[in-house]
């Protein structure tokens, strides 16, 4: 990388960086408003009223929340995204940890986001501040001349060349290399606030191993019943048939050799039946294709075959392992049957992307959106499946649309 190249880097970053404390100063003007309506209706909580309001505020709250422990990333230790509180009542939102972080975190970010928020807008600012004053020294009164950075009155157009470029130089270098230490302080003020303490955090810890162990176990449970009955009903029926017509082509071999024929063709029909039934059996419990080409051959042979045309962009997924191929394979094979049967969308686009943490794959359709756990969608036994593999599962369906579902499962490196 030349000198110019870093040099454009380095302005780069004092870009994104000043995006972010941009971001956290509006933020900070947002929590002016809601920290006082906070306030005030948990004492209306004490006549009743506020009980009813409360709940959008915090959910309002969590979004604003969320939003920061996002963007940390870059400029601190990431926070994990608490997720939204949805239709959860109050009481169970304030049972939750994540929320008693946000309350904690809302005065801080109302205070040191907005001061060092607008800190690090300002001296990204700077040098046009500078360069605007400099050239307009003759606006300013001969007695009260401006003084900018270094005190030195700018008076004159040789003032301006003398004073005013080296404080320009100097204003340029805070706005290269202010806006990324104030986004670095900005953001450890909120990860701060926002990370769980060690405690919390084993504690979240176990209660989401809880919560996802019993997840798998039901999912393992269903799986196995399902395997079951597709083997009592399907394959077991035609061994038993054929079983049957070996029978009865054995007893009649004697007696009436020109009738054994016919029952062998049927019985050889009936084992090549009840062979496609097991093979479709041993295909719902670990796709061969899979094996054979991997999860981004195989999610691409699943999307060429989607009834719902479809779209596919596949980055470099290196070696993932194959509980999180399986996880990933079926989530994507679901969300596809999903936007054909109930979301009657007209496209479909599959991402499938792999980071250093996680693979990720996202399915957006422009359904009708409205999808929901419980609707026979089949999406609580996607998060179960996913989960399973200590995963993640996000949808966002507004009614109307578009869906996307999100799919994210730990895949170290």
């Amino acid at each position: 990388m030349n000198k110019w190249e870093k040099s454009l880097a380095v302005a780069a970053r004092s870009a994104r960086a000043t995006g972010y404390c941009t971001a956290v100063f509006v933020r900070g003007l947002a929590l002016i408003v809601v920290v006082p309506v906070l306030v005030y209706s948990s004492v209306l909580c004490l006549v009743g009223l506020g009980l009813l309001v409360l709940p959008y505020e915090l959910r309002l709250l969590r979004r604003l929340a969320d939003a920061e422990r996002a963007r940390l990333g870059r400029w601190a230790a990431p926070v994990a995204v608490a997720g939204p509180h949805g239709r959860r009542p109050l009481l169970v939102m304030l049972s939750d940890s994540a929320t008693g972080r946000d309350l904690r975190w809302a005065p801080g970010q109302l205070v040191a986001g907005t001061v060092l928020g607008i800190l690090g807008v300002a001296l990204f600012l700077f040098p046009v501040a500078v360069s605007v004053l400099a050239g307009l020294w003759w606006l300013f009164p001969a007695q009260d001349p401006i003084r900018l950075i270094l005190d030195v009155p700018i008076d004159s157009w040789a003032s301006v060349v003398y004073a005013g470029v080296p404080q320009f130089l100097l204003s340029v270098l805070l706005a290269l290399f202010g806006p990324p230490l104030v986004a670095r302080s900005a953001a450890s003020v909120s990860r701060w606030l926002l990370a769980p303490s060690a405690a919390a955090a084993l504690a979240d810890r176990v209660a989401a191993l809880d919560r996802t162990r019993s997840g798998a176990i039901d999912a393992h449970g269903s799986e196995l019943r399902r395997i079951e009955r597709d083997l009592h009903d399907g394959t077991q029926a035609r061994l038993v048939s054929l079983a049957m017509q070996l029978g009865l082509a054995e007893r009649l071999f004697g007696s009436d050799p020109a009738a054994v024929g016919p029952l062998l063709t049927r019985a050889r029909e009936g084992a090549e039946e009840a062979m496609a039934e097991l093979r479709d059996v041993l295909r719902s419990v670990y796709p061969p294709i899979l094996a054979d080409r991997g999860l981004a051959g195989a999610v691409s042979a699943v999307v060429a075959r989607s009834p719902v045309p479809a779209t596919l962009a596949v980055g470099e997924l290196g070696d993932v392992p194959a509980q999180i191929e399986v996880a990933v394979y079926f989530a994507v094979t679901e969300a596809l049957t999903n936007a054909a049967k109930h979301a009657h969308a007209g496209t479909v686009a599959v991402t499938l992307t792999r980071t250093a943490a996680a693979v990720r794959a996202e399915i957006a359709d422009d359904g009708r959106g409205g999808a929901a756990e419980g609707l026979g969608s089949g999406l609580r036994g996607m998060r179960q499946r996913v989960e399973a593999v200590d995963g993640a599962l996000r949808v966002r369906s507004p009614a109307g649309g578009p869906t996307v579902i999100t799919v994210e499962c730990p895949c170290a490196s």
